[in-house]
């Protein structure tokens, strides 16, 4: 199974370059399944009921969030009413919405996707990552209840990262990071068979701070004080993300490489799909 990962899309920029290249993607390089991490679409900040349409529309199988989920107000109304639209999976009962859910791949296979959020520098702190990850896993097992399994793991803390995937590993197809925005060069697969990065960057202009307007961020950094609110970069859009080819007996990582198309960083799309 060809399986596609796209990092948070950052404000209109950002999401604008997935829905205009993710239909050729998906058409020719034969994906089988995508996954879209959404929640900076919106300004930067959240995602709103319209954008996560439009990039399902686009050819995304799910989008993901993280901790700016709840930023656009209606998101707290519309997650409850799409299936494909997941928020971390490790808040506290009664949440709006679903942390994690099984979908049809284009090849038939049965395709679990659960978006967790870790707790290292993260607000808010949700309940346990590891925990939530293991009742997850013992309710849909690896080639029983689902033939591949995707953890968008949305933290902070690269040592955190890397643990999950440790933690997980040979129970899951992939454990792919996002929130810190910048793409990571140790896509691997692990002992266990697991695909693994620790952050798949984003979809978003790169010449910004994590995709925001530079100056503002600079500013605090140099004086403290706040001058202005943050502003989502509105310059060319670099997409990134990474690609991986599941094994239909195994449902573990056979290959798994980064994709990268646009301006500023060097382009690449996995040699495997070329």
């Amino acid at each position: 199974m060809r399986l596609l990962f796209l990092g948070d899309m950052v404000g209109k920029t950002g999401r604008t370059a997935v829905w205009e290249r993710l239909p050729g993607l998906v058409s020719d390089l034969k994906l089988d399944f995508v996954i879209v991490n959404g929640e900076n679409a919106a300004g930067g900040f959240g995602i709103t009921e319209d954008i996560f349409l439009e990039t399902i529309n686009a050819g995304a199988d799910v989008v993901t969030t993280g901790n700016h989920v709840w930023d656009q107000k209606d998101a707290i109304v519309f997650a409850g009413r799409h299936d494909q639209f997941l928020r971390p999976a490790n808040y506290p009962a009664g949440t709006p919405g679903r942390g994690s859910s099984v979908y049809y791949a284009r090849n038939g296979a049965r395709v679990l996707v659960a978006n967790v959020m870790g707790r290292v520098f993260m607000h808010p702190e949700l309940d346990d990552p590891f925990k939530t990850a293991e009742a997850i896993l013992a309710a849909c097992p690896l080639k029983e209840q689902a033939d591949a399994i995707v953890f968008d793991f949305h933290a902070e803390a690269t040592s955190e990262k890397q643990c999950f995937g440790h933690f997980v590993d040979g129970r899951a197809s992939l454990v792919v990071g996002t929130h810190t925005h910048v793409p990571t060069a140790d896509c691997q697969i692990l002992n266990g068979g697991t695909g693994y990065m620790s952050d798949a960057g984003m979809c978003g202009d790169y010449d910004s701070s994590l995709g925001m307007e530079k100056e503002e961020p600079l500013n605090r950094f140099i004086s403290k004080m706040p001058k202005g609110r943050f502003e989502a970069a509105s310059g060319p859009a670099t997409i990134c993300g990474l690609g991986i080819e599941i094994s239909d007996s195994t449902g573990l990582a056979e290959k798994i490489a980064p994709l990268r198309i646009g301006p500023r960083l060097a382009e690449t799309i996995p040699a495997f799909w070329a």
